[in-house]
């Protein structure tokens, strides 16, 4: 069963910067296209950054969030800089197999971590 977990939440001051982790396990990590995403109280959830297999391609729509994944390591990153209150919310990294590699910040992806909690203070 694939296998997700995600860290390095917590809190952080306005203007400030975190990285998340999602460390992958029971699938071949380096075959999955992957995603980050969040969703904020009340919010739909929504795509924050994907990489592709090797990381041919990123797609990071957010000039603030930066995805990165080390294949040795079974782990994905997710660099936030210049957080603000609205930023807050629980961030999730989500795989994707070879044959769901495409738009892969809607959030139809078929595996989830439990999510890791973001909450940046005024």
């Amino acid at each position: 069963a694939v296998r997700l977990i995600e860290s390095g939440g917590g809190s952080v001051q306005t203007g400030g910067s975190l990285r998340l982790s999602c460390v992958a396990s029971e699938f071949p990590f380096r075959t999955y296209c992957m995603s980050w995403f969040r969703q904020a109280p009340g919010k739909e959830r929504e795509g924050l950054a994907a990489i592709t297999v090797n990381g041919r391609s990123k797609f990071e729509p957010w000039d603030r969030f930066t995805i990165s994944r080390n294949d040795g390591e079974n782990t994905l990153y997710l660099q936030m800089r210049d957080l603000r209150p609205d930023d807050t919310a629980v961030y999730y990294c989500a795989a994707s197999p070879p044959s769901w590699c495409s738009r892969l910040l809607d959030a139809d992806r078929p595996y989830w971590g439990q999510g890791t909690q973001v909450t940046v203070l005024e």
